[in-house]
């Protein structure tokens, strides 16, 4: 008689546990995801979720779209963006292809590789 509670609290350990590893994996997000750039006007800025997506401004234009990690590589998939012509603001971020966290920022490179700006984590 006396093994049948000790197997339920064997059990409910095994099940604490498992459960506790599954909320490690799935809760910490990325280096990517959080606020990146200033929210000044004419600066460019993003915010990007732990599920990839991402939202922000090249200074002028708003823009919108989802991305993926792999490895230490955030890839930018197509985004929606206004199209508004702005006098004085360099729409750089615009030709973002992937990104990578270098210390407090977040570098930028086109397609073809060549780096195009950072943003600063706030």
């Amino acid at each position: 008689m006396n093994s049948v509670p000790t197997l339920r609290l064997s059990a409910v350990a095994v099940l604490l546990v498992a459960a506790a590893a599954l909320t490690g994996c799935s809760s910490s997000g990325s280096a990517f995801t959080g606020d990146w750039g200033s929210t000044a006007s004419g600066q460019p800025h993003l915010t990007i979720k732990d599920d990839g997506s991402f939202s922000g401004s090249d200074g002028c234009n708003a823009m919108s779209g989802k991305g993926s990690v792999s490895g230490d590589t955030y890839t930018f998939g197509p985004f929606a963006s206004t199209l508004k012509a702005c006098e004085g603001v360099n729409p750089w971020l615009s030709r973002a292809n992937t990104a990578k966290v270098s210390g407090s920022d977040l570098v930028i490179y086109a397609n073809g590789g060549q780096k195009v700006g950072t943003l600063p984590k706030r």
